[in-house]
């Protein structure tokens, strides 16, 4: 398997001061939202399907953004979730909760001000979070298909 380099806005993300931006602690709406779109690029590259970026914001305390993207088996959940923690690891962010990692069907990443939900498709459409969450109009559905 080849190396993964995270990569945002066509550049790789190394020690210099964008990675330490949204690393370490996210303190500002705007690098969260760098944050999330970091993770939804990962997905993007990986082949998640149906990627779904919901805006908490005014909505919870526990984070600014919700991500909630699919694979199509336990071991694509699995793969996404590595390249995800890989990508978080090396802007800073080492402390993650990580939940559901050892039977793939349902993996929860949290990132701090943005959460990551992966599913197989059969378990999303039984849990339904983004019905649960009420999609909003100013919910961002990211998904090209």
């Amino acid at each position: 398997m080849a190396e993964y380099r995270p990569t945002y806005r066509s550049k790789t993300l190394t020690n210099s001061s964008d990675a330490a931006k949204i690393g370490a602690q996210v303190k500002t709406k705007e690098a969260a939202a760098e944050l999330a779109d970091m993770v939804y690029d990962i997905l993007d590259k990986q082949s998640a399907e149906n990627i779904v970026r919901l805006d908490l914001t005014g909505k919870s305390s526990i984070a600014d953004t919700m991500i909630v993207a699919s694979g199509r088996s336990n071991r694509h959940v699995s793969a996404l979730s590595d390249y995800i923690q890989r990508g978080l690891k090396e802007i800073g962010l080492k402390k993650l909760g990580i939940e559901g990692d050892k039977q793939n069907d349902w993996v929860l990443i949290d990132a701090g001000d943005v959460i990551v939900h992966l599913f197989r498709p059969e378990v999303r459409e039984f849990y339904a979070l983004e019905k649960l969450w009420a999609v909003s109009p100013n919910s961002e559905d990211f998904d090209d298909a």
